[in-house]
């Protein structure tokens, strides 16, 4: 009785043919050989210890496992308990039962442990080798059929990622698109994104929040679509019906990114509406207070203002970092969620290099709280 795998014919060009038999009968074994022998695309693998074969399963890869039941210590339901759990999820490799033990019991018991046919001794050449054909084809079949699907799975992830970077760059260009009537470089939407995501990552927010509250921000302003130029471009103080139409942005911008499942649509919604509000209730359009504000909309509020204080634009000249952060300091606790901005001057020196300002007017520890 051998206590190895030991391979009794070969065949290299053939890897889907590896059969493995499972017998602790060297006669049953060397029946066996002889009976497939014949047999092209066949590699022969055969051992009368079941506990050590099915401790290298990974490394014998069968195609097909010719199993007996009756075997002592570890018999032939205990392999096919350790098959299953040594199989990867949605793999098949088909055993094909041999035993002298011909009662309804054991075969039911086989076929339920996932036995894919039962034939009892003695053995007919003529059927072994037609079961073992009819299962090595299955199992080709069956592999085939999960290459197949695995490059179905890989086609549609790709169509899948290209869609979705169709989808962002679509919602980048229309931020753009809105922004760059009042800012001729169109980079303000990424610097609020970009700054957005950093004040999010600072205030502890977990990577997938910040990176969805990042693509989100750039939508802030959406809504100036629908603003005039005349407005928009005004160089001078707005009327109160000319502020009114301004402020409509907001709802605007909201009711463009309403009704969408995507959960960047819905926080972008979310932004856009919430990102003029004030901490102490003043702003629009809901004139929300404190923590009825959403947090996206108070960190997109921090941000835009930032960037819009230290960049030209039609009514203002650039202001320089050190006043831009004076100024959101001041109006901590008013306009401002103090959390935000204590988070901002937090970031003070690497704002300075996403915002393109210099911060050589103080050093770091003088714009921190």
């Amino acid at each position: 009785m051998t206590d190895r795998v030991t391979p009794l014919v070969t065949n290299p060009a053939s890897p889907r043919g590896r059969v493995l038999v499972v017998d602790d009968e060297p006669a049953n074994i060397e029946f066996l050989n002889h009976v497939l022998s014949t047999e092209e695309h066949i590699t022969f693998l055969a051992s009368s210890d079941a506990r050590a074969v099915a401790e290298r399963l990974d490394e014998l890869a069968p195609d097909l496992i010719i199993l007996d039941l009756m075997m002592p210590d570890y018999d032939g339901f205990r392999f096919m308990e350790r098959l299953q759990e040594w199989l990867p999820a949605g793999d098949y490799v088909p055993v094909l039962i041999v035993t002298g033990d011909a009662t309804a019991d054991a075969r039911r018991r086989a076929l339920a442990a996932g036995a894919a046919d039962y034939l009892l001794k003695p053995l007919s050449p003529a059927e072994v080798r037609l079961r073992v054909r009819n299962l090595l084809h299955t199992r080709l079949l069956h592999s085939q059929l999960r290459e197949h699907n695995c490059r179905l799975e890989e086609r549609v992830q790709e169509r899948t990622m290209a869609l979705e970077r169709a989808r962002h760059e679509t919602l980048d260009r229309l931020a753009r698109a809105a922004e760059f009537r009042d800012d001729q470089t169109g980079q303000h939407t990424q610097r609020v994104g970009q700054l957005a995501g950093r004040l999010a990552q600072t205030l502890g927010l977990p990577p997938d929040q910040v990176d969805l509250l990042r693509r989100a921000a750039p939508l802030h302003d959406i809504g100036k679509i629908a603003v005039s130029d005349t407005i928009l471009l005004k160089a001078g103080p707005l009327t109160t019906g000319e502020r009114a139409a301004m402020e409509r942005h907001t709802t605007i911008g909201a009711r463009i990114l309403t009704g969408g499942e995507d959960p960047l649509l819905r926080l972008a919604e979310e932004i856009a509406l919430t990102h003029h509000e004030c901490w102490d209730g003043t702003g629009y359009p809901r004139r929300l207070k404190g923590e009825a504000i959403p947090l996206s909309g108070r960190i997109v509020k921090v941000a835009d203002v930032f960037d819009s204080l230290t960049h030209v634009r039609p009514y203002k000249r650039a202001w320089t970092t050190r006043e831009a952060l004076a100024e959101l300091r001041g109006g901590a606790g008013r306009k401002f969620d103090c959390r935000v901005v204590e988070a901002l001057l937090h970031i003070a020196p690497q704002v300075a290099v996403l915002t393109g300002a210099l911060l050589s007017e103080s050093e770091p520890g003088q714009v921190a709280v």
